[in-house]
């Protein structure tokens, strides 16, 4: 299978070292050329994934991520020149998967694309011939949709959101590592900064709040993070 990697980057010459890259490593790449039709682009092409900048003409990068995440759960990893820490909040709230800074490697940025298309289509991805389903204290996760129910109430979580909520339901009421969340949640953490787990795991408590469950993700100091529904209901 030969897999699409949409490019969003207007730097033309950045671009076109990227693309060579990406084909040499036997992926399709998707230049985009025209910044006011990105969202256009991405339906039409139907990438596997998408690399993204951030200073973009018109509209930056967090909003086309937003754009894209409204319609797709595709795998999204900015590249920008960007590097401070509140900027990479910004992208993995906005949706992203992952964040590289510029100047990089190449072959850094092959190896994290070629993790997110394992964990999404290779041999990491989920069996989606029958759909599964964690269930904790009236709490229902479906990985594969991916969406979070309680009671009436749902949301849509994003993969990462998803794939941690799988963790700590499974091994609720224990507390899981930082360590151990970090390696089952990127195979390549070793190019991954901690407050990536942070984001995520902030992003997933606040969307237990609101599909009704309060104070259920638990952070334990010095350790890591557990998953208590039971008595924090609303």
């Amino acid at each position: 299978m030969e897999y699409k990697i949409m490019l969003v980057e207007d730097d033309a010459t950045l671009a076109k070292l990227l693309s060579s890259y990406i084909e040499k490593y036997g992926f399709e790449p998707v230049v985009v050329d025209d910044f006011n039709r990105i969202l256009d682009i991405f339906r039409e092409a139907s990438p596997h994934l998408v690399l993204l900048d951030i200073n973009l003409p018109k509209y930056d990068g967090y909003y086309w991520c937003r754009k894209i995440r409204q319609i797709s759960t595709v795998p999204i990893i900015f590249i920008s020149a960007r590097d401070n820490e509140m900027d990479q909040v910004m992208g993995i709230e906005s949706g992203a998967d992952d964040y590289i800074t510029k100047p990089f490697y190449y072959n850094v940025v092959i190896a994290k694309i070629k993790s997110q298309l394992r964990r999404c289509y290779g041999v990491f991805a989920p069996d989606v011939s029958e759909e599964r389903k964690i269930e904790l204290e009236g709490l229902t996760l479906y990985p594969e949709r991916p969406e979070l129910r309680f009671n009436s109430n749902s949301i849509v979580l994003t993969k990462k959101e998803a794939a941690l909520a799988e963790i700590l339901m499974r091994m609720s009421p224990r507390a899981v590592s930082r360590d151990v969340l970090m390696e089952k949640l990127w195979d390549d953490q070793a190019f991954i900064d901690e407050n990536t787990l942070n984001v995520n795991v902030a992003r997933l408590r606040k969307k237990l709040q609101e599909i009704g469950i309060n104070e259920a993700l638990e952070t334990v100091r010095g350790h890591g993070y557990r998953l208590n529904v039971t008595w924090r209901k609303m």
